[in-house]
């Protein structure tokens, strides 16, 4: 059947947005990518100042775009971003930044995209990438609103120096949270406030960083299913520095406090203690509110999918959730084999072979 004239709309020009279009170009389908920013590479320059990535750019690229220099060098995130902005150059497809999307409605076997300044876009197909940067989780915290201290997201911090000799609280386990309370306890006296006991993982495993051995192994392509079978926790990458400044004292880790409490915090024991600022370090949630509509989200906002294609629309897919397939599933090297896996089944769709298209 012939193939229908619009494109496939991918939301979001990050790093899943590129993997996607590229993967819908290779399927012999034009695609048509949105960045709500003036220039692609979705939120990576808008993330902390010296986030640096967990895995070597070896292992940080998309297929067949390496990232240029040392493949055993950490990217810091200047580097990423104008990595993304080159790979979105090469993409040779057609990008439209400054354009927002706000809504997705069905029309016929399609969809109708509008845009925030009100553009109506036809689409053969969408695929979701927007990421969640703009979708920062905030916990609930008792007794929020009688904290008259800083609260703030790790979406919001840039660098340690405007903390100078504050008492901090970092509330989080995962890589980010550990980093920044690391910096931050150069300049302030800080605490990570965490469920559990931190879980460290040496990233150098027999002369070589660990994800040498997850790629080799098949683990980077283990089901996310299958994870929680290898133990519960957040484990977090450290060449020993973190542990150590842990052990003599540089920062410390306690378990998240009981209460917010007027200047402070009450930790668990019931210690009532003066704290400047709480920095949530406690992640992200999928961005989608322009799929609200559509009913393609649950009550949580939540994408209703399986391995990232929608159990809700037929031609409407995802990239970039974490832990969408697999254990790599949402990083540079993972996204471009889940946008290989979604966009299968919506070149078919757009090609006819779900039902005839208008």
């Amino acid at each position: 059947m012939t193939p229908s004239p619009d494109p496939v709309v991918v939301v979001g020009g990050g790093q899943s947005g590129i993997a996607a279009a590229r993967a819908v170009h290779e399927a012999g389908l034009r695609p048509l990518l949105l960045e709500a920013g003036d220039r692609p590479g979705g939120s990576w320059p808008a993330y902390y100042d010296s986030l640096t990535l967990f895995s070597p750019a070896r292992f940080s690229a998309l297929p067949g775009l390496p990232f240029p220099g040392d493949p055993d060098r950490y990217p810091v995130r200047d580097e990423v971003t104008d990595y993304l902005r080159d790979c979105a150059g090469r993409l040779g497809t057609e990008i439209r930044t400054r354009t927002r999307a706000e809504a997705v409605e069905g029309r016929g076997p399609g969809f109708l995209v509008r845009t925030t300044d009100g553009e109506e876009i036809p689409a053969g197909a969408v695929i979701a990438a927007s990421g969640s940067f703009s979708r920062p989780h905030v916990p609930r915290l008792p007794d929020r609103e009688r904290y008259t201290g800083t609260l703030l997201h790790a979406a919001d911090y840039r660098s340690p120096e405007p903390f100078a000799n504050q008492r901090v609280v970092v509330v989080g386990a995962g890589n980010s949270a550990v980093q920044i309370a690391h910096e931050l306890a150069a300049h302030a006296t800080v605490t990570l406030a965490t469920r559990a006991p931190l879980r460290f993982l040496r990233r150098r495993v027999l002369g070589r960083d660990i994800h040498h051995w997850l790629a080799g192994s098949g683990f980077d392509h283990l089901p996310a299913a299958w994870l929680g079978a290898l133990g519960g926790g957040t484990r977090v990458l450290d060449t020993g520095v973190y542990e150590r400044a842990l052990a003599v004292g540089r920062m410390d880790r306690r378990p998240v406090f009981r209460s917010l409490d007027g200047d402070g915090v009450v930790w668990s024991d019931g210690t009532r203690e003066p704290v400047d600022t709480v920095l949530l370090a406690t992640g992200y949630r999928p961005s989608l509110d322009y799929l609200r509509g559509l009913g393609a989200l649950d009550a949580d906002g939540a994408p209703l999918h399986s391995g990232g294609i929608s159990t809700t629309h037929p031609g409407l897919a995802y990239v970039g959730l974490e832990f969408q397939r697999s254990f790599s599933s949402n990083t540079l090297r993972g996204v471009s084999r889940d946008a290989g896996h979604v966009v299968r089944p919506l070149a078919a769709w757009v090609r006819g072979a779900g039902r005839p298209l208008t």
